[in-house]
């Protein structure tokens, strides 16, 4: 006979089942917790395992690689196709009637490199005609030309200075005064100084491997240390020039900046190990109209705070531009002088791009909420390169920006609103759409005025050198270095900007630096004022 459960086993039961679905939610809100941490921390392994070894680019996977294997195999990619350089094509073109065909050749040489002519003559035996036996004469000469490279050529400049004595008595004693120098009786000559600074922050060169390399030449007693010290000599005696090019910075329409880690051992209160910061202020164009010369500076800073913001834009004029990425300070810095902030699509983009890359390979398709963002911020891009093709101004620039960059945004901030909440906030993904919201009227600016740049690309492209050269030298050894390295990158920089031989530059001005006293002596000296004499 069966059993009939009585009320209290049936509530009994009840309350069982009530507990095990209790307890079967509770494990699947878990299972649903784990399974998004799992995602994240996926998507942070897949970001990590991109850094280190895929290539740092944001192009697409296919030319990333091709980047990758011409970095990898130049020589033997080049070699494989390419013909012996008096064979090779260049873009000289020579009009016919019916087409236009590519002259055949190689580019001349640079004009204003010294030349040596080596003669080749027949000997005087071959010079008969086989037919009659007459003497050959010379009617011309085939020329072409090679390029040579002399290395470095180690020598001793022999200061001699004049004693002059009067014959009649022992008062008359004079001794020829010898050129003022930046560096007094200092080791290396200007030619030197400048060589060894180039080398340094132009070509990523060491200053142990400069030792190395002078050494081979004849430099026996050169020593790293001795390097070291005339650098930050130099770096310091140049300080009047940098103060000059701040001013001029300053005082221009729009100055973009950022800034990048750096180590210094040796500094006060702080362990080797400290993160400390080069900042990095540039303009296209100074002066008040914006019609000046290009400027790049450098700033060595212990920290990355406010304050340090505050100091290096003090002195902006009202109303002037500052273009930057999201770092917090910045926006205090616009606020404290009245600045219009403008916002940088690249940064904004990169973000995106992250977590489009983190995602597996096989769900990277433009379907993707990424990639869609992706696509509409290239469309804003579009607009500017249709604009630099056109040579349009800036009214006309800000008219096609109305025209077809604000439908653009529009867009793209509905697609933001539509799925900023709708993503988790910790993802690379809600990491994209947060930044895109918190700089979203910094971001949209660009479009009131043609002369608003889009991005911080000039910037970050200025600060590049210095990046690739860290990683050569990896630190500063003391904050006088790093503060000379900083001057000397601006100076580099700044000639690289307005399209001057920074070593010429560097060699003039070493000369003409000991006997500058005045503000309009100094001046004299900026790298566009100075000119090089070619060696």
């Amino acid at each position: 006979m069966a059993h009939t459960p009585t009320p209290e086993e049936i509530t009994a039961l009840q309350q069982a089942l009530t507990e095990a679905l209790r307890q079967s939610e509770a494990l699947s809100g878990e299972l649903r917790v784990l399974r998004t941490e799992r995602d994240l921390l996926q998507e942070q392994l897949n970001r990590l395992e991109r850094q280190l070894f895929a290539a740092k680019s944001e192009k697409s996977q296919a030319s990333a690689a091709h980047q990758k294997d011409m970095f990898f195999d130049e020589a033997e990619a080049e070699g494989s196709s390419a013909q012996p350089t008096a064979e090779e094509r260049v873009d000289d073109r020579v009009e016919v009637p019916a087409h236009k065909r590519l002259k055949r050749g190689r580019k001349p040489l640079d004009p204003a490199l010294p030349r040596e002519v080596i003669r080749h003559e027949l000997p005087e035996a071959e010079r008969v005609c086989p037919h009659d036996g007459a003497a050959l004469r010379e009617i011309g000469v085939e020329v072409s030309e090679q390029m040579d490279i002399v290395p470095q050529q180690v020598r001793v400049l022999r200061h001699e200075r004049v004693k002059y004595a009067c014959p009649c008595c022992d008062g008359g004693m004079r001794l020829a005064a010898r050129p003022p120098q930046v560096i007094p009786k200092g080791l290396y000559s200007e030619a030197a100084l400048a060589w060894i600074i180039t080398s340094k922050y132009l070509d990523a060169l060491p200053l142990y491997r400069q030792a190395a390399l002078l050494g081979r030449f004849g430099g026996t007693d050169t020593s790293r240390n001795t390097l070291a010290a005339s650098v930050v000599r130099i770096g310091q005696a140049v300080q009047p020039v940098i103060n000059l090019l701040r001013d001029a910075m300053l005082d221009a329409p729009i100055v973009y900046g950022d800034e990048t880690e750096v180590q210094v051992l040796k500094e006060a209160g702080r362990k080797p190990q400290a993160k400390s910061y080069m900042w990095v202020q540039m303009t296209q164009a100074s002066g008040a109209m914006g019609t000046g010369p290009p400027i790049r500076l450098f700033a060595y800073s212990p920290s990355r705070s406010a304050e340090t913001a505050q100091r290096l834009y003090a002195g902006m004029r009202a109303q002037a531009v500052l273009m930057s990425d999201g770092y917090e300070p910045y926006n205090a810095i616009a606020k404290t002088h009245q600045l219009v902030h403008l916002g940088c699509w690249t940064h904004c983009r990169r973000y995106f791009n992250d977590a489009l890359q983190a995602l597996p390979k096989d769900r990277r398709g433009p379907e993707q909420l990424p990639a869609r963002f992706i696509d509409l911020i290239g469309k804003l891009y579009h607009v500017e390169a249709v604009a630099r093709q056109d040579g349009l101004d800036a009214a006309a620039l800000k008219q096609l920006r109305q025209q077809r960059s604000v439908p653009l945004l529009g867009q793209i901030e509905a697609l933001l609103l539509e799925h900023l909440h709708s993503v988790l906030p910790g993802s690379l993904l809600g990491k994209a759409l947060h930044y895109l919201a918190s700089q979203w009227p910094k971001l949209v600016r660009f479009v009131d005025d043609g002369s608003y740049p889009l991005h911080n690309n000039d910037c970050e492209n200025a600060i590049r050198p210095f990046c690739v050269g860290r990683r050569n030298w990896l630190f500063s050894d003391t904050v006088a270095g790093a503060t000379a390295s900083a001057n000397l990158y601006s100076l580099l920089q700044t000639c690289i900007a307005n399209g001057i031989d920074g070593y010429q530059y560097l060699r003039e001005l070493l000369v003409a630096l000991p006997r500058a006293r005045t503000v309009d002596d100094y001046e004299a000296l900026l790298p566009w004022r100075l000119t090089p004499k070619r060696s």
